[in-house]
């Protein structure tokens, strides 16, 4: 249910409502990362996060012991005892400015705009970091890294996610390109669209998005824009099952092969991304089964 909440909630706070239409609108253009508030101190040493991510990415660039309070989403075991300050889209004004943050790290949406920008009218500095692509995410990085000292770590973890991306490219060549939906969602149909990282992440492993016109990174299609595309995988990165049934007897999705998303890698923009796109390559290309 906790990832349920946190995945809604990116995707409110992307622009998605339960009740879209049956066609999404098209993608907001790309925004750069911005500061908000006062300049951060030249030594951060307290760090509030508003989404994993985020958090895992302090983590990873072995700045963890900054970390003074996270979103109530946040689930590694190193911050398990930090204070929790709300939620993506609702997070406590009061929460975060009681730690005394030297920088607040958000991935900024228009569901969380208004407390970002309280939090930096009342002194809190703000750092914005959109992550809806690869680049996004890599730039986000470097950027964390920059601030906190971090500078080589950053650029390490970034030549480390572009490795692995090139050798899942190599490795994807000459193999069959499979039609994929990736699906966040089954009522309404959330899917990944063009854009975003996850459909970067598709081509990357060889396969063809067919949702890959749908207008929007976070597209909500209908079941009949849905069977029209003719997916031969789809990948099941939903946390519940409503509307599956559904969904999933609708002619031509019948036969389709579907598979489940085997960790949360694939699911946040972060350091993990390596590690989903592998993830991913081994749904979509199978090994034989060996002869008895």
């Amino acid at each position: 249910m906790k990832r349920l909440l946190l995945r809604l909630s990116l995707l409110l706070s992307l622009g998605l409502a339960t009740a879209a239409p049956a066609e999404s609108p098209a993608s907001p253009p790309a925004e750069a990362i911005r500061m908000l508030g006062p300049k951060p101190p030249a030594t951060v040493k307290r760090v509030v996060t508003l989404v994993p991510s985020l958090t895992e990415t302090v983590l990873a660039l072995g700045a963890g012991s900054t970390l003074v309070g996270v979103s109530r989403f946040d689930e590694a075991k190193e911050v398990a005892k930090l204070p929790r300050v709300g939620g993506f889209v609702n997070p406590s004004v009061e929460a975060v400015l009681r730690l005394k943050p030297d920088l607040v790290l958000v991935q900024p949406g228009p569901g969380n705009q208004r407390p970002v920008e309280t939090l930096a009218e009342l002194g809190a500095p703000v750092m914005l970091l959109p992550l809806r692509s690869v680049a996004d995410t890599e730039a986000a990085i470097e950027a964390v890294g920059a601030a906190l000292g971090k500078k080589k770590e950053a650029r390490a973890l970034v030549e480390r996610i572009e490795a692995t991306r090139a050798r899942i490219r190599q490795a994807a060549k000459g193999r069959p390109s499979p039609r994929v939906l990736l699906v966040y969602g089954f009522e309404p149909l959330v899917v990944a669209g063009p854009g975003s990282f996850a459909d970067e992440l598709l081509k990357d492993a060889g396969a063809l998005n067919v949702a890959g016109d749908a207008g929007s990174a976070y597209a909500v299609l209908s079941l009949e824009h849905a069977v029209r595309a003719r997916p031969e995988v789809v990948v099941d990165a939903a946390d519940v099952d409503t509307g599956k049934d559904k969904t999933r007897a609708a002619p031509g999705l019948d036969t389709a092969r579907w598979v489940d998303v085997p960790s949360l890698a694939l699911l946040q923009p972060g350091p993990s991304l390596a590690r989903g796109l592998e993830e991913l390559f081994t749904l979509l290309h199978p090994a034989p089964p060996r002869a008895p």
